[in-house]
């Protein structure tokens, strides 16, 4: 699968501490993530992320540009509803994106963790009958 983390500037450390705890399983996967989100993630685990720019510079446009071509299964965007976003416009088309192709986002801590348990159980392959579907 192909996996997404994006957080907030307040919320980076719990992306970080969520890579750590779910790392094993995160290890089985290919890793995206957008600038500073995927440097602290490299610096805290062993994981090898491909990092974008900056959200605000581009890097949500950059994951839903994927997203639109069918080449990522999962998003994990830990979003801070307290701070306004000076970008918020983008962050709003990268939703409606995976609402559009059908892929599943997480905005929160809760939801993200119930999102990797359920990819350790297998529960997002029908993801892989999607990348068929688009390649026949």
């Amino acid at each position: 699968m192909k996996i997404a983390l994006i957080a907030h500037d307040r919320m980076k450390e719990e992306i970080v501490q969520l890579a750590m705890a779910y790392e094993k399983i995160l290890a089985q996967h290919d890793l995206f993530a957008t600038g500073t989100t995927g440097s602290r993630i490299m610096a805290a685990t062993s994981l090898q992320l491909t990092r974008f720019l900056s959200g605000p510079l581009g890097g949500d446009q950059q994951i839903g540009a994927m997203i639109a071509r069918n080449e990522m299964d999962l998003i994990i965007f830990l979003r801070d509803p307290l701070t306004s976003q000076p970008h918020e416009p983008d962050i709003i088309a990268l939703i409606r994106l995976c609402d559009v192709h059908k892929i599943p986002v997480a905005t929160n801590l809760g939801s993200a963790e119930i999102m990797l348990k359920a990819l350790a159980r297998g529960e997002l392959d029908w993801r892989e009958v999607v990348h068929k579907e688009n390649e026949a």
